[in-house]
């Protein structure tokens, strides 16, 4: 019998491992699920996403929450029952034209959910740098020596979020547009700034099944192939947003009938931009739907043979 040729790869590089808590993102010393290559028995974190204004917010995932989605803390607790690793809080509410959720309300969340869950933190703001750099560092100075993600930052946006994190010992959500060589420069401006290996994750945003995901997937792959090979610029732990799936058209449409029930439907998208983002490399999904988060889970834990 014809001996089987081995298709191990033999990769020089690991990723960063950041502890939170009681778990751990990044650790890979191969690409994921591979068992006869990759040695780590350790699954992508869940982190379930939250709100502090549900103006934008589908309404389709809002009742999803049984009501528990009108107080942050509860809905925190909700993702927390229903076994998600992580919270993605998010202050769309800081906003000037939304309820204005002050720095000082922020915190309150924030604390209230780390009491109330136990699990690590993640903290975005709005999108406008002026406020969610006040917001970071009334919620990073809060939150010392407790480690939580920060962010987003981006190249021309990064100082003060990472002067946060290196004074309080916390990591840093490093953003980049589909583009490998954006990321890599990302973490080479923040090592310079002076933020550690263990305070660095990077968002490379995850595009949504229609809407890209073959590109994102494509991203993913070579950042943490050439980590793998060596590139300590890009040996930190990846972090995919899924829930990009609620923009995509098809995925939520009540128009048609046939399609059938959109809540289904959308679970079941955002669930596979997980399995996607979960195969290139991801280490931390954010996740909106419950549904789609259980799946997510159940499929990680399959694929890497751990519960």
């Amino acid at each position: 019998m014809a001996e089987i040729p081995s298709v191990k790869e033999k990769y020089t590089g690991k990723i960063e491992e950041i502890v939170f808590g009681n778990c751990v993102a990044g650790g890979a010393d191969g690409m994921p699920f591979l068992s006869f290559e990759n040695t780590l028995k350790r699954r992508p974190m869940i982190a379930g996403e939250v709100v502090d204004d549900l103006t934008d917010y589908p309404e389709i995932a809002a009742e999803m929450f049984d009501g528990r989605q009108k107080d942050p803390v509860e809905w925190a607790n909700m993702w927390k029952e229903i076994g998600a690793d992580m919270i993605c809080m998010r202050f769309p509410g800081a906003a000037p034209d939304k309820k204005g959720t002050t720095p000082d309300a922020a915190v309150s969340i924030v604390k209230s959910i780390a009491e109330k869950t136990g699990l690590p933190i993640m903290v975005t703001g709005c999108g406008i740098p002026d406020i969610d750099n006040k917001l970071a560092e009334a919620v990073g100075g809060a939150m010392k020596g407790t480690k939580i993600i920060l962010g987003k930052t981006e190249e021309h946006e990064y100082k003060k979020i990472s002067a946060v994190c290196v004074s309080n010992g916390h990591a840093v959500l490093a953003f980049s547009n589909l583009d490998i060589n954006l990321a890599k420069q990302m973490n080479i401006l923040l090592t310079d700034f002076g933020v550690g290996r263990d305070g660095i994750t990077m968002d490379p945003l995850m595009a949504a099944l229609g809407m890209g995901l073959d590109y994102s997937y494509s991203v993913n792959e070579r950042i943490r192939l050439a980590a793998l090979s060596g590139d300590r610029m890009l040996q930190v732990p990846m972090v995919c947003d899924c829930t990009g799936a609620w923009d995509v058209g098809d995925a939520v449409s009540t128009d048609d009938p046939s399609l059938g029930d959109a809540k289904h439907r959308v679970a079941w998208w955002e669930a596979m931009t997980a399995l996607a983002a979960m195969l290139s490399g991801a280490d931390i999904l954010v996740m909106r739907g419950p549904g789609a988060a259980d799946m997510a889970r159940v499929y990680a834990e399959e694929l890497t043979g751990v519960s």
